[in-house]
């Protein structure tokens, strides 16, 4: 096999955390399954995290979420490559000899940096006090906090514009007029509006100031929070699944540094014991990408958050989705003791 092909390239055998990290590390949201150099396999990202989402055991065998079914061409077809993936609706096509190994991987996104573009609105909730970054948002709002060079805002803004999004809405309220001098002092090269929320209505009372302006969807995003992810990607889901909201969950392992004692509460007596044990969960980032229909469901004028709102949502049969990334993909600022972690993984100063 091409060693090219390789990175690219698990075994049946190969657990799911390490297809993880090949799918990551080829940057085609794919890998592909073979059996003596066969292929009889793939498994995309969205694989993984469904598998997850449902509770999975990520140590298990790929073979446990891989998809048996996979595409593919032989080497002496004539294939329009690019418009087969289009009508597949797929981004990476093996090309296979006659005895079904992998000669040549085409993919629908060539590996040069491009993404593809979205150029989908903005809104950046921007109106919190930002009480557990006390001292420092006493003299600071949070979206103008420096990590290295540049605001933590302005972060996420050239994050979103690596994707062609370039129009802004900002939703402020404390300190605001500090926000507003800042960002039209600068020469900006993206459409940023101001809205202002007259009181302190929540993660989500603000967002209803915007209904009615849109017609295609929107992403959310915290003020203190980037996520490495595929935005595109993050959208595609979104639309095929016809979601109200979109939510983007981490994927967080947490140790208890204790040993626990399971009890029963009749008796008091010890049921089990487990030493340090470890436990995993989705956590919400803070980034979310919504339909139009989602600001119908914000009361005016009230203070409530983005979680009321969303279990209303599910309450009502609304669909609800997740997104998954990795625990290190997620980057938050919102507490001091992460302020170093996010600037170690932007490699700043």
């Amino acid at each position: 096999m091409n060693a090219n092909l390789t990175c690219y390239i698990v075994s049946e055998e190969t657990s799911i955390v390490d297809t993880m990290k090949t799918i990551d590390a080829g940057d085609n949201a794919i890998a592909f399954v073979c059996r003596d150099e066969h292929l009889v396999a793939a498994v995309s990202d969205g694989d993984v995290r469904r598998y997850i989402i449902a509770g999975g055991d990520i140590s298990q065998p790929v073979s446990r979420v891989a998809n048996y079914n996979p595409i593919s061409v032989l080497y002496n077809e004539e294939v329009d490559y690019d418009g087969y993936m289009r009508e597949k609706v797929i981004n990476a096509l093996p090309v296979l000899d006659e005895t079904g190994r992998i000669v040549d991987i085409r993919f629908l996104r060539k590996r040069s940096g491009i993404k593809k573009e979205i150029g989908l609105p903005v809104v950046i909730m921007a109106g919190g006090r930002g009480t557990r970054l006390k001292p420092f948002t006493e003299i600071l709002p949070k979206p103008l906090i420096p990590i290295g060079s540049k605001t933590i805002t302005e972060h996420i803004i050239s994050r979103f514009q690596e994707y062609e999004c370039d129009h802004f809405d900002m939703i402020v309220n404390y300190k605001k007029n500090f926000i507003k001098s800042y960002f039209q002092d600068n020469e900006n090269k993206y459409d940023i509006s101001f809205i202002e929320e007259p009181e302190f209505w929540g993660t989500a009372g603000g967002l209803k100031l915007i209904e009615g302006k849109y017609e295609e969807p929107v992403f959310i995003t915290n003020c203190d929070i980037l996520v490495q992810a595929d935005y595109s990607d993050i959208v595609d889901t979104h639309v095929r699944n016809d979601n109200i909201i979109t939510i983007v969950c981490a994927r967080k392992r947490v140790t208890i540094p204790y040993g626990t004692i399971e009890t029963d509460e009749k008796t008091g007596r010890a049921i089990a014991l487990k030493e340090k044990p470890t436990f995993e969960f989705n956590t919400n980032t803070g980034l979310y990408i919504i339909s139009p229909g989602f600001l119908e469901k914000i009361p005016p004028r009230t203070k409530i958050d983005i979680t009321d709102v969303i279990e209303s949502c599910i309450k009502e049969g609304e669909k609800v989705g997740t997104y998954l990334v990795g625990e290190e993909d997620w980057l938050d600022m919102g507490q001091l003791e992460a302020m170093e972690q996010m600037k170690r993984s932007l490699n700043v100063e």
